[in-house]
């Protein structure tokens, strides 16, 4: 990129690689709270699924702030954090992780528990029919069943965390190499008046963003034809 400096590249790779380490912990945990928000008939299921939507109203510096009491020095993040020699999760990547997973939650959960809502009882009954085990029906029938939602939840919670400012703000800072992410670079340039850097960065940002909208109409298109 013409006219950026050569340290750029580092909030870049770190926001990638924080997007995708929060994906793949949001799948691991996102599945199977979908799976039992669309299949059980607990009457207080809806307090957990509003719970985990809370971030989709709530403002990113509530959350931000809430998150940094946790995971200060005082709090539990503190306590977890002197297993390794540390005083607190706060300004730290791993405080990042903890933090892009709650607030990109509803992104995964919501399409994946739609997926699973939509395939119905019929095809776990049937394969309950055939003697296969609830595990094994849930990896074989769910899980393809319901590839739509997780491929929409993984483009989602993937964009999302690459897209966050708040929150990683709030728990983070501003430490170039540990949580410099980039929309905390294109806020830096503001700052420092450096318009052509942040035009540059804001405008990848959005090319991004296009790019995104464009690959889940395409996943739509492409599932929904088969």
């Amino acid at each position: 990129m013409t006219g950026l400096p050569p340290d750029i590249w580092q909030p870049i790779a770190l926001s990638i690689e924080l997007a995708a380490i929060t994906t793949i912990v949001l799948l691991a945990l996102g599945t199977p709270i979908a799976w039992w928000l669309a299949r059980s008939n607990a009457w207080w299921k809806e307090l957990v699924a509003t719970f985990v939507a809370i971030p989709l109203v709530l403002p990113p510096t509530v959350l931000g702030f809430y998150l940094l009491v946790v995971l200060g020095p005082n709090g539990p993040g503190g306590v977890l954090a002197g297993l390794w020699g540390g005083r607190t999760l706060a300004f730290t990547f791993q405080g990042l992780v903890i933090g892009s997973t709650l607030y990109s939650m509803p992104f995964v959960v919501q399409p994946i528990r739609n997926a699973f809502e939509a395939m119905g009882d019929r095809p776990m009954e049937v394969a309950a029919t055939l003697r296969a085990s609830p595990l094994r029906a849930f990896w074989t029938v769910a899980i393809p069943q319901a590839r739509a939602g997780f491929l929409a939840g993984a483009v989602l919670g993937f964009a999302h965390t690459i897209g966050e400012f708040g929150v990683v703000l709030m728990i983070g800072g501003n430490i170039p190499g540990q949580t410099k992410v980039l929309s905390v670079a294109i806020y830096d340039y503001v700052e420092t008046a450096q318009w052509h850097q942040a035009n540059v960065l804001a405008a990848g940002m959005v090319a991004f963003s296009f790019a995104v909208i464009l690959a889940l109409r395409l996943i739509e298109k492409r599932i929904g034809r088969a």
